[in-house]
């Protein structure tokens, strides 16, 4: 059955291995933004625009009440740190959207929690809406490709600070 990417979490909620638990372990590619103890940061691989990155906390929860106190500051921290550099780097970024579904009724497509981190220029609102519906209609979807996916991680990478 072919699945549009928007309706993968309905379909498959008890994906086995999660995709996202696999690129924190490192057995799946991902282009990465930031790492530290609790949470990865790295690019998603059908962004809405370039350098829209995604800060998945270490442990596995569905939802975000599932998380500990200190993984959810951790995943708001790291956040946080992905805008900062995001505003610090060369890729086009006026300002972003910082942006959460929690559970399958707000359209979380993975079954882990994870907050995108989106860049916006100006005007750039009807593209993006347009890439949205893309995205809604289009019954399989091509990832980014890696080495420009590689090229704007490590541009962020450079930029990135530690966070407070």
């Amino acid at each position: 059955m072919v699945v549009p990417p928007l309706f993968r979490f309905l379909v498959y909620p008890r994906r086995v291995p999660c995709i996202f638990c696999e690129i924190v372990a490192g057995r799946a590619p991902a282009s990465v933004v930031f790492a530290d103890e609790r949470v990865v940061a790295f690019l998603d691989i059908h962004p809405w625009r370039p350098g829209h990155t995604l800060v998945v906390p270490r442990a596995h929860a569905v939802r975000l009440g599932e998380l500990a106190p200190a993984d959810r500051a951790a995943l708001a921290s790291g956040a946080f740190a992905v805008a900062a550099a995001l505003r610090a780097s060369e890729l086009p970024c006026d300002d972003l959207n910082l942006w959460l579904a929690d559970g399958p009724a707000a359209n979380q497509t993975v079954a882990h929690v994870h907050m995108h981190v989106v860049p916006r220029r100006r005007g750039d609102t009807l593209r993006l809406a347009a890439r949205l519906v893309t995205e809604l209609i289009r019954p399989i979807a091509t990832p980014a490709p890696r080495a420009m996916l590689d090229a704007q991680a490590a541009g962020l990478a450079a930029v990135v600070s530690p966070r407070r």
